[in-house]
């Protein structure tokens, strides 16, 4: 936990909230480093099965901070540096969420521009509300997209409608986001719906849904070979472990799982 997120474990979940609302939770470089250091206590955190990701106040995240990094305050150079990560600050606001190995949802409500659509565009699953807005707004400020969008981006929309919301920084709707793929679904109140669908996940076997997430992150842009290899390789994991053996009684009981974190 940091002055600008908030991380709460409760029945599998977690919970990790952006708390800078008074800023509508525009990044700065405090920001970078809480987005990073949650991520980080949320994967070692024993028994977490999801994450609910979402913003406190009237916005999910209103993009950088362009007062606290043009005026000084924040330096570029900072979050852009690597410091022996594979990606910089920047892009592990994004990518720590990719890495983690547990499926995380992002709940979207209010403003979710430029920095803040690159964060949840690393969760598995965003929940809108229809009248929020999100934009890929790094044009307006002379900038291009840089926290990982070049590997998240390509597997929701197709080339020419990423280029055109990014050369025109244009705002689009939660309703019209759903319908482009550039969010899941919506919701009227995508928290609630982010909070039962975490629910719902953390309800399964955690050594199948931790194999999933690995399978689709590293099979789904692969050669058909290395997809038909890595299914087999966590299939032989899966068959017969305690977890799998649990859901099968589970299954054939109609009765609740007990799973094995």
């Amino acid at each position: 936990m940091t002055e600008r997120v908030r991380v709460e474990v409760a029945d599998h979940v977690a919970v990790v909230a952006l708390t800078r609302p008074e800023k509508h939770n525009a990044v700065d470089r405090a920001m970078f480093d809480g987005i990073a250091a949650a991520a980080c206590e949320v994967g070692e955190t024993p028994g977490v099965r999801a994450v609910v990701l979402h913003g406190e106040g009237q916005s999910f995240c209103a993009g950088i901070d362009v007062t606290s990094f043009m005026g000084g305050t924040d330096s570029f150079d900072d979050v852009l540096r690597r410091d022996g990560h594979r990606a910089n600050l920047a892009q592990r606001a994004c990518t720590e969420w990719i890495d983690l190995p547990v499926p995380v949802i992002a709940a979207v409500h209010g403003t979710c521009f430029g920095a803040g659509l690159q964060i949840v565009l690393g969760a598995d699953v965003r929940i809108a509300a229809p009248d929020a807005r999100l934009s890929v707004m790094e044009s307006k400020w002379g900038l291009v997209p840089d926290m990982a969008i070049t590997s998240t981006l390509p597997r929701l929309l197709p080339i020419d409608l990423a280029k055109e919301l990014t050369y025109t920084a244009r705002i689009v709707s939660g309703a019209e986001a759903a319908e482009l793929g550039l969010v899941t679904r919506v919701a009227a109140d995508p928290l609630a719906a982010a909070r039962e669908l975490a629910a719902e996940i953390a309800g399964r076997s955690p050594d199948a849904v931790r194999a999933a997430k690995r399978l689709y992150n590293e099979a789904w842009h692969a050669p058909v070979e290395d997809g038909l290899l890595l299914e087999a390789q966590l299939q032989r994991g899966l068959i017969g472990s305690p977890n799998q053996l649990a859901a099968v009684r589970a299954g054939m009981s109609k009765q609740p799982a007990h799973f094995i974190d």
